[in-house]
């Protein structure tokens, strides 16, 4: 029963990420809109900069740009299309089947599992609070065994909006070709850590999102189902995913806004990091940008997470019943 709950969760999870990975990308893309890249200063000319003379004569100040109009989602999309071609909505698609792979089956299975310990034998059925606390222990887990997979699809989704000059793995070609290239790049250049950067972000995140996410849909199913709404089919299984998706979205954006930007952050030898930890990031983004910059990205999130969790528990509804015999 254990394994079978791992391969179900795992099969629901790769066919549910895949479909909505276009989503996924462009809901990267706006949590990083009003990012300052972390490039050299060109405030100062390099001839000068060593220069003795203290007048500010010779200092050639560069002139503040006006930060770039915010857009939506459609745009984004639009724009990526435009610029990098329909493939580029694509990008990262190989870290995501690993992330969930690795992830989403985890946490399914781990969650499945705790469920069917902590349930009532007669009634089988448990009370929120039991299946609140076997989504936070399955999320953690889950999100400890595939951060890297989570970092690689970050920054593979992430890439596209950087120079072209900028763009390149260890091998210095652009791009990245895959996941296993993406992790191997990182491993080269910024050391084996840099594969769980926002680890403890990733862990908070997938926590928030997997209580949200499989207690609400278990609770609304429940409802509906004892309440005579509807019978247990497709209709029930969309209208309690639907719910649970958008439960989800609002507990985990502003996290996934921090996450995202702590993960894309590069980390240079010699070169004091953007970010020093999630708390700063946090701190940064709301003085740079307002408190409504960790709901960043909420439209695709919500569009990407309502498709999502539906895709996710109608095909795990469906696996299961053609493994029920197995």
């Amino acid at each position: 029963m254990g394994v079978k709950g791992f391969v179900e969760g795992g099969v629901a999870s790769i066919i549910a990420g895949c479909s909505t990975h276009p989503l996924d990308l462009i809901k990267v893309r706006m949590q990083l809109q009003g990012e300052k890249p972390s490039l050299p200063n060109p405030a100062l000319r390099p001839a000068l900069v060593f220069s003795s003379s203290s007048s500010s004569a010779g200092i050639h100040v560069a002139p503040s740009l006006p930060p770039p109009p915010r857009v939506g989602p459609i745009s984004v999309g639009i724009r990526i299309m435009q610029t990098e071609g329909v493939a580029a909505l694509f990008s990262g698609v190989s870290a995501t089947v690993l992330r969930q792979t690795l992830y989403s089956t985890t946490r399914m299975g781990l969650y499945d599992v705790l469920k069917t310990k902590w349930s009532d034998p007669e009634t089988g059925s448990m009370p929120l609070a039991r299946k609140i606390t076997a989504g936070l222990f399955a999320g953690g887990i889950g999100a400890a065994v595939g951060n890297p997979a989570d970092v690689a699809m970050v920054r593979m989704q992430a890439d596209g909006r950087l120079p072209a000059a900028q763009r390149r793995n260890y091998r210095g070609r652009r791009n990245y070709r895959g996941v296993g290239d993406a992790i191997t790049s990182m491993a080269r250049q910024e050391g084996v850590g840099s594969l769980w950067r926002g680890s403890a972000l990733t862990v908070n995140r997938a926590m928030i999102v997997t209580a949200s996410q499989l207690a609400s849909y278990d609770q609304f199913k429940e409802m509906i189902l004892e309440k005579g709404v509807m019978s247990d089919g497709i209709g029930t299984h969309v209208a309690a995913s639907f719910t649970a998706g958008f439960v989800a979205a609002v507990a985990s954006n502003p996290v996934d806004v921090i996450k995202t930007r702590v993960m894309n952050m590069r980390v240079e030898p010699g070169v004091v990091a953007p970010y020093s930890g999630a708390l700063d990031c946090a701190l940064k983004t709301v003085r740079a940008e307002g408190p409504m910059a960790l709901y960043k990205g909420f439209v695709p999130t919500i569009s990407r997470q309502g498709p999502f969790t539906v895709v996710l528990f109608v095909t795990l509804e469906q696996v299961r019943k053609l493994l029920k015999e197995f």
